[in-house]
């Protein structure tokens, strides 16, 4: 497809990472579908990037813990006219305390978040990529996947492992499915769930344009798994060789 004929349907949209993809896409003349839970936020970000950049711009306001608002997604998914050629699944949060202290509620709203809804989207969205014989999704999962991090780590290690069979399992039929797996990145996210971030050092944050710059770049070369800047690669690396306890006691510091 010609890029003025691609179009990137991108959840939690308004902030973050997600307000990043929207942006870089933009760029590269893909029309975008938004999908956030503000529809003034919405609404004021498509505003934004239809004067910047002359790119389509609808917005769908959803809560995708709710029912009700993955319905709404998965029905724009699965349309054929004016097909989504590009789904991220980037909508999340975190919890702050430790699993035990956490309602039951609580840790079932997080995992349908970063892993119900993610499946539910890629279920919409894949079959129809597959009829047209090429589609790209990207999971913004984490390198807390990669470690022993509470019920955070265990969602994102799901969206890795099933990224990476996807990945294999489609790429032979224009399917690509890549997990972006960032550390610590200068957004809202640790705000939104008042946690200190006061621990960490300087050299482990990340800026969301490289994060999405090197992302995007890992899914278009058929990449399973995306993990931007080179001291976020070694940690991976070498966190195959260490401990479930050092993990675990790495994993404290939060994303």
């Amino acid at each position: 497809m010609s890029p003025n004929t691609q179009r990137a349907l991108i959840t939690g949209a308004t902030a973050g990472l997600g307000a990043e993809f929207a942006q870089q896409l933009a760029a590269k003349h893909y029309q975008l579908v938004l999908v956030a839970r503000n529809t003034e936020r919405l609404e004021a970000k498509a505003v934004r990037l239809r004067q910047d950049f002359g790119v389509e711009v609808e917005v769908i306001s959803a809560d995708l813990q709710d029912q009700r608002g993955i319905d709404l997604v998965v029905k724009r998914l699965e349309r054929t006219v004016q097909p989504v050629t590009t789904l991220v699944n980037n909508a999340g949060f975190g919890l702050t305390k430790s699993f035990e202290e956490n309602t039951v509620q609580e840790e079932s709203d997080h995992l349908q978040l970063l892993v119900t809804t993610p499946m539910l989207l890629m279920h919409a969205a894949i079959p129809g990529m597959l009829a047209r014989g090429e589609g790209k999704i990207i999971n913004v999962a984490s390198v807390a996947g990669f470690i022993p991090r509470a019920s955070y780590g265990a969602c994102k290690a799901w969206l890795i492992s099933f990224s990476r069979w996807a990945n294999v399992h489609y790429s032979a039929r224009g399917v690509g499915v890549t997990a972006v797996c960032p550390g610590f990145v200068h957004t809202e996210f640790h705000q939104r769930m008042n946690a200190s971030t006061s621990g960490i050092p300087n050299w482990m944050w990340l800026n969301p344009d490289r994060v999405v710059r090197e992302g995007l770049a890992d899914a278009a070369a058929g990449k399973s798994v995306s993990v931007p800047s080179k001291r976020y690669k070694a940690l991976t690396f070498f966190s195959k060789f260490s401990s479930d306890k050092l993990g675990a006691f790495a994993g404290k510091r939060g994303r």
